[in-house]
């Protein structure tokens, strides 16, 4: 093990200090108004760029912003294999970019919630711009193709979406085999959202794309029920028993708690490497959403906790 390796986990551990919490997060949730939270957080691990007046949806980017701060600093203090790990992990933030900018390019109005426009993906960024320099639809399904995104088999922003959510959790079920059942987990989510939630038909190239991690059984379903039965294994405990499309997001909620519970098995041991701080940035990532949540319950002005509570 190499000192990098050390000295990256060491700096992983050290970040999780800097976590709201659970506790935290609820209050903040029953604060009542976006600027109540933003005086709150000011001085804490998501202050960074917060200033009062800023909407809900600005928070949320800030805290989003502040996760991909930590996970660039995370791989500047680890060696080259920790770095394509964590560049591997931030390609969420690269696809809010590209999906972001693919609704501009067919003629979206740009998104008002930024206060970081786009993500700054620093090192992190694996295409982001090539594919931020493209200046139509049509384009941008081409520069896709040409790199590890692959082509998402049609040009309209919710097909970008979906082709590079899968290809993502294709990329983090073959290199960090230590979190491969979370990566199928979500791509049934995403696929059963795409499929049975908004109606809209996969292409080709994700089909082919997501069968590895699902089974050509579930591909093949007409319906929720028969897709949830013909997953593979490593997939088939993130939908459960689903009593119909409706109850996704419940799912999804609960593949957030297995995140958690994974990412503290990984903190939890002794070595240093890839699994420490792939669990550090899952615990970290975990502790953003639970915030950013409590941004939005804040904003709805409602100090009842209940639908927070059942959703963490």
């Amino acid at each position: 093990m190499g000192a990098a390796w050390v000295a990256g986990t060491v700096r992983a551990r050290a970040l999780l200090s800097r976590r709201v919490g659970a506790v935290a997060a609820r209050r903040l949730a029953g604060l009542g108004s976006v600027d109540a939270v933003i005086r709150e957080l000011g001085d804490g691990p998501y202050g960074r760029d917060l200033r009062p007046g800023l909407s809900s949806a600005q928070v949320e980017t800030v805290i989003g912003a502040t996760l991909l701060w930590q996970m660039r600093v995370l791989a500047g203090w680890s060696p080259g294999p920790g770095v394509r790990t964590m560049r591997l992990l931030a390609a969420w933030f690269e696809i809010v970019n590209t999906v972001d900018h693919a609704r501009s390019l067919a003629g979206a109005q740009a998104p008002s919630d930024r206060v970081v426009d786009p993500y700054r993906l620093g090192a992190l960024a694996t295409a982001w711009p090539r594919l931020a320099a493209t200046t139509s639809l049509s384009g941008l399904r081409a520069e896709l193709a040409r790199t590890l995104w692959g082509d998402p088999g049609a040009e309209e922003p919710a097909a970008v979406a979906i082709g590079m959510a899968v290809a993502c959790a294709a990329r983090v079920a073959e290199q960090v085999p230590r979190v491969a059942e979370l990566a199928a987990g979500a791509v049934a989510l995403q696929v059963a959202r795409e499929r049975f939630l908004t109606g809209r038909a996969l292409t080709e190239q994700v089909r082919r794309r997501a069968e590895p991690l699902l089974g050509s059984r579930a591909m093949a379903a007409d319906d929720l029920d028969g897709f949830a039965e013909g997953l593979r294994p490593a997939a088939r405990w993130a939908l459960g028993d689903l009593a119909g499309p409706d109850a996704l997001p419940r799912a999804e909620t609960a593949w957030w708690r297995r995140v958690e519970r994974d990412a503290a098995s990984l903190v939890a041991g002794a070595g240093f490497g890839q699994e420490t701080t792939v669990g550090c940035v899952a615990a970290l990532a975990a502790d953003a959403r639970r915030v950013r949540a409590a941004v939005q319950f804040a904003a709805m002005g409602d100090t009842r906790l209940e639908l927070f509570d059942a959703a963490f």
